[in-house]
């Protein structure tokens, strides 16, 4: 099993930042992606960023491209997710999670990540 948890949400003005971290720990060795997603009140939950724990490639959802930076430090076990210039439809729950799946590309695919993070709130405010 693999626990993940996640911090950094939080209330900010639109244009503003904030930084999504999330530590993994328990049987980590199995992970190969990491990704983020995120689930806005009365939607479905939507791919955001995702990356290769080994080598680091990296996808992104088009929506946040250019804003938003996925990073990871193997020796903390810890996956985040840098949010810059906010707007108000990025406010939603954020999740991390945690795929074993084997391959060269960060996969963008919700079902098939195995682990899931509790989520944290983002709040952006206009």
């Amino acid at each position: 099993q693999v626990q993940l948890v996640e911090s950094g949400g939080g209330l900010v003005q639109a244009g503003g930042s904030l930084r999504l971290s999330c530590a993994a720990s328990g049987r980590t060795f199995s992970i190969r992606t990491m990704g983020w997603f995120r689930q806005a009140p009365g939607k479905e939950r939507e791919f955001v960023a995702a990356i290769k724990w080994s080598g680091g490639s990296t996808v992104y959802a088009d929506s946040i491209k250019g804003r938003f930076t996925i990073s990871r430090d193997n020796a903390k076990n810890t996956v985040y997710l840098q949010m810059n210039s906010l707007k108000p439809e990025d406010t939603a729950v954020y999740y991390c999670a945690a795929d074993r799946t084997v391959g060269l590309v960060p996969i963008r695919e919700a079902p098939s990540y195995d682990y899931w993070g509790q989520g944290t709130q983002v709040t952006v405010s206009s």
